[in-house]
């Protein structure tokens, strides 16, 4: 192991024992998760939801469990809720994009104002 390795792996097992300082760069950090947090969630658990639909709608049509719920047409209703997970997954994303900007727009100030205080 040469010099530079050993101080590398010296210094990595030395921060985990020191005491970290909040900087703004943390904060920085914290004030961008708060933006992105709120539309991703909403964008996964919409995004299952629509599949979960869209699934039991294939599965419908495809499978005989329509014979076991007692179901007289099953290839109707399997297409319609098929359609409807279908139109959740296409719509998901567009949703994420609005969610995304309003919060960027309600934040972008604080963002701007303490990058800006970071960079000088």
């Amino acid at each position: 192991m040469n010099n530079n390795d050993r101080e590398f792996l010296v210094q990595k097992i030395r921060t985990q024992y020191t005491e970290k300082e909040y900087t703004a760069l943390d904060e920085l950090k914290a004030l961008d998760k708060k933006v992105k947090r709120p539309a991703n969630v909403f964008a996964y658990i919409f995004g299952s939801i629509g599949a979960v639909i869209m699934g039991s709608g294939m599965s419908l049509v495809m499978t005989d469990i329509a014979d076991t719920i007692g179901l007289q047409n099953p290839m109707v209703y399997g297409i319609i809720i098929g359609i409807i997970g279908l139109i959740m997954a296409i719509i998901n994303y567009p949703i994420y994009r609005s969610i995304l900007g309003s919060r960027r727009k309600k934040y972008a100030d604080q963002i701007i104002a303490l990058s800006d205080k970071i960079v000088k």
